[in-house]
């Protein structure tokens, strides 16, 4: 019924309690869960959580945010994506949020090599035509940009993708869904302050829209604070019910779909 779009089983405040977050997926009526890959050094161990459950699928890719570790080659990812299970490109894109030049901190010149492995992705992912899974915070400019510049733009020989963990305005939106990509709300939707957001679930079109936990991190309200859970991604789809005049399981289908038109390779 449900699907968690972008989750880390393989950190370790989720992988110890492995068997114990299946049986709490399936409670919760969680069928299927895309586990992420933030670094190449963990790959084999995401990829080995899809390879060992049928409900589960990987991703392959480097976090915008690490530093000092194996800097991917585009051979390299289109190397991995071609693995059984592995569905998409990413977790990539850019994080200015550390950079303030005001304080004497990184430029924008500084961060010229986050911009050079998000293009490495994004020639990866049209290269093996598989999806994008995107990370923006306070970067959403130049991450509009650069995927333009790198010819995504929703035609036949884009990538396309996700903005997964959405919390950019709504302009920010209506361009990443004139570019062809979904959005994927989390559980910062349940928070109180979220009122723009909130706004900007309402109008993303139906077919464009998926869920997701991000666990082990950000958990909906009422467990704010705890760790995340695939389990918990119901209680996002409950608000965003509430938001669209639908039923949970209702949001639950139609983002369940959206994850299969998304994820072609799910189907093969």
């Amino acid at each position: 019924m449900y699907t968690d779009s972008h989750c880390h089983l393989n950190f370790p405040e989720l992988f110890q309690q492995l068997p114990q977050i299946r049986i709490a997926m399936e409670e919760a009526r969680v069928t299927r869960a895309l586990c992420i890959c933030t670094q190449m050094e963990e790959f084999e161990n995401v990829h080995r959580l899809a390879t060992s459950y049928d409900n589960f699928w990987a991703t392959v890719g480097v976090h915008p945010d690490n530093e000092g570790i194996h800097e991917p080659t585009h051979d390299e990812l289109v190397a991995r994506a071609a693995l059984p299970r592995v569905v998409a490109i990413g977790e990539t894109g850019l994080d200015y949020y550390q950079m303030d030049e005001r304080k004497g901190g990184r430029t924008l010149a500084d961060m010229e090599w986050q911009r050079e492995r998000f293009r490495t992705h994004i020639r990866a992912a049209r290269t093996t035509q598989l999806p994008l899974v995107i990370h923006t915070r306070s970067a959403s400019e130049d991450t509009l940009a650069i995927l333009k510049e790198e010819g995504e733009c929703g035609d036949l020989q884009s990538a396309g993708g996700v903005f997964h963990c959405f919390t950019e305005s709504a302009a920010v939106a209506r361009a990443a869904l004139d570019l062809g990509f979904y959005i994927s709300l989390s559980g910062i939707l349940t928070f109180k302050t979220a009122h723009e957001l909130r706004e900007v679930a309402k109008f993303v079109p139906d077919d464009r829209l998926l869920i997701e936990t991000d666990s082990p991190y950000l958990a909906p309200v009422p467990f704010r604070g705890k760790t995340n859970s695939p389990a918990y991604v119901p209680y996002v789809a409950q608000l965003l019910a509430e938001l669209r005049g639908a039923t949970p399981d209702v949001v639950g289908l139609l983002t369940s779909q959206n994850f299969d038109a998304l994820f072609k390779k799910v189907l093969n």
